[in-house]
């Protein structure tokens, strides 16, 4: 009996020892990983259970996708907002071992950075730029940069009015981070070039010479300006505030003209001095070639003068708009010279030209020695010739011995009067022989009006 009880004491205290020996702790820990190092929103957690001696897990995770997980090797969990969240483990075991463990990450916003921003006025120097950010989420810091801008830089949020003064594009940046990445968007703004007040004038072909009556039409060349306020003295403005305006100088003088330009922000005015000569009624072209009748057909010299648009034209320039301008029309044989004569616009279809729509009729006496009409302007008067008044006695009428040709004895002084009444007179001075491209080369001198 003894000897029975005293075995099973050893039992027993064998039976115990192999039960401590078989018991297993829950040891290690679980790490957490940013898939990608993405830390902005979305957010993969990739988890890495490194857990001994558990068989059951419970995951719990703060604002994670799944929420919780009972595996002992969850993956990857998606967050979609940022935040601090905590991962909770709880893991058991058989032997009723268990073990809690908890982290605490931190998901940052993703970044879209944005921004509007408009010119409060206008684009004239200064311009005043107001910028709106638009920019969300949590967590991020903002950096601006203002190219030539006052002020040129600024943290925070919400910057104030930026001022531009220099003309030319400036470059707006917005760079903004969340302490893992960042984001830099551009904008621009444009200062338009600085004020400047200019101006410069055409005047009609009548009023070439710049003889009394004048009108000059004005071109406005001023930049950045959208406002005028135009001055003369003696000369009458059809509008003082108009962009292109004509101004009329009845008496001959010298004159400013001056123009004040303005943006609403700033203003600069600009005067030009302009001479208004004495009317003498006369217009005077030095130096005008007219060509032999195939020069003219050829197209090299024109043989058609016009003192009303002041132009030659050869046979591919005449056209319905001025044909019936034309009131001096030359007819040269060949390049001998040896046959000229000035003729009638109606006429040049009688002498080889195409006839001219709606023709002048134009008097010319080629021959003064010829016509026996009490004519004898001589050249010394032509070279005098200053003003109409060594016109105005002469009695031109139509004359078949005057309108006789001429040959190449030079000078030669013709006299002319137009359909409208003005009276002329031509020097030819020199004949330029160039075989079908030849031409003679004169003077004209005719009445305005």
């Amino acid at each position: 009996m003894k000897f029975k009880q005293v075995v099973l004491f050893i039992i027993l205290i064998l039976t115990n020892s192999c039960y401590q020996e078989s018991f297993i702790p829950i040891e290690g820990d679980f790490t957490t990983q940013f898939v990608n190092a993405d830390e902005s929103v979305p957010v993969l957690i990739r988890i890495d259970n490194k857990l001994q001696g558990a068989e059951t897990f419970q995951w719990e995770f703060e604002g994670g996708n799944p929420a919780t997980s009972t595996v002992a090797k969850p993956g990857e969990i998606l967050y979609n907002q940022p935040g601090t969240y905590k991962i909770k483990l709880t893991a058991t075991n058989s032997d009723g071992e268990s073990k809690i463990i908890e982290k605490t990450i931190v998901i940052k916003d993703a970044l879209n950075a944005k921004f509007t921003y408009g010119v409060i006025q206008d684009n004239f120097s200064p311009v005043e730029v107001q910028i709106s950010n638009l920019t969300t989420g949590q967590g991020i810091t903002y950096n601006w940069q203002f190219e030539d801008g006052n002020p040129a830089t600024f943290s925070g949020q919400h910057p104030p009015h930026v001022i531009f003064t220099t003309p030319g594009k400036h470059k707006i940046s917005l760079t903004i981070t969340n302490g893992f990445e960042n984001q830099t968007i551009d904008g621009q703004v444009e200062v338009a070039p600085l004020l400047v007040s200019d101006f410069s004038w055409d005047v009609a072909v009548a009023d070439i010479d710049y003889q009394a009556p004048v009108t000059l039409k004005m071109n406005n060349s001023s930049i950045s300006a959208t406002h005028y306020i135009w001055q003369a003295n003696s000369g009458q403005i059809n509008n003082q505030n108009l962009n292109n305006p004509t101004i009329t100088f009845n008496t001959p003088g010298t004159y400013s003209i001056s123009l004040n330009a303005s943006n609403g922000k700033t203003n600069q005015s600009t005067t030009k001095n302009i001479t208004i000569y004495p009317n003498t009624n006369l217009y005077i072209f030095n130096d005008v070639k007219l060509g032999i009748n195939s020069a003219h057909q050829n197209n090299s010299y024109g043989a058609f003068f016009s003192t009303i648009t002041q132009q030659t034209y050869s046979s591919n320039e005449v056209n319905v708009q001025n044909s019936g301008l034309i009131d001096i029309a030359f007819q040269g044989l060949n390049s001998t010279f040896n046959s000229n004569a000035f003729i009638s616009p109606h006429q040049v279809q009688n002498y080889g030209f195409l006839a001219l729509s709606n023709a002048q009729q134009t008097i010319f006496i080629n021959s003064q020695e010829l016509c026996n009409c009490g004519l004898n302007f001589s050249e010394s008067q032509f070279n005098a010739m200053q003003n109409d008044s060594p016109l105005q006695p002469l009695l031109i009428t139509s004359n078949l011995a005057g309108a006789q040709g001429f040959g190449k004895q030079l000078p030669i002084i013709v006299l002319f009067k137009t359909k409208d009444g003005r009276k002329g007179a031509i020097k030819i001075k020199n004949m330029i022989t160039n075989g079908t491209n030849s031409y003679i080369v004169c003077d004209i001198k005719v009445q305005k009006q």
